[in-house]
């Protein structure tokens, strides 16, 4: 049984950007050896609970209202008065885009939408592509979308970085 220590934060204290006096609090926690920093997964910061480890190696647990997302330099305290600041790491993507003019090919896109669907995989379509979250085994989605044998279809990756992010906005069956 482990006996590991877990930092647990709770509470927000805001947004290095958007407040300059939260800067000098920080910089104190990390002088006096009481800063944590987390790089999370981009599809982490609207959870409502949310483990990682931080840089230095430490666990730490996040406890919020899955009503907001946290964002890059939010900052939060422990519940034994570390400071926390949050990262987002690059994201990968698959990004799937059509070769040839898809005019004819209604139905096989109608089947592409209803198998990415049915999976539950998120996606974002912008400028002729669709930009698939990568949230299960690669190889398995790219087998599955290349078993519809779409004409013209290509699959590639690109990595975002947070600032460029897609938000996979997850729809809900009712």
């Amino acid at each position: 049984m482990s006996t590991e220590l877990m930092e647990v934060a709770q509470v927000y204290l805001g947004n290095l950007s958007e407040d300059k006096t939260l800067t000098q609090k920080v910089e104190a926690a990390q002088a006096n050896h009481q800063y944590l920093e987390v790089f999370l997964a981009q599809t982490d910061p609207g959870k409502g609970r949310i483990q990682a480890r931080s840089t230095t190696g430490i666990t730490v647990g996040i406890i919020k209202d899955r009503s907001w997302s946290l964002r890059p330099d939010d900052v939060l305290i422990t519940e034994s008065g570390k400071l926390l600041r949050i990262q987002l790491k690059t994201q990968k993507v698959m990004v799937l885009t059509f070769a040839e003019s898809v005019a004819n090919h209604a139905t096989d896109l109608v089947h592409l939408g209803h198998v990415l669907g049915n999976h539950h995989w998120p996606i974002e379509i912008h400028d002729q592509a669709i930009y698939l979250q990568a949230i299960v085994d690669e190889e398995f989605v790219e087998k599955t979308i290349q078993s519809l044998r779409i004409p013209g279809l290509k699959i590639d990756y690109e990595w975002r970085s947070p600032q460029q992010s897609l938000s996979f906005d997850h729809h809900h069956h009712h």
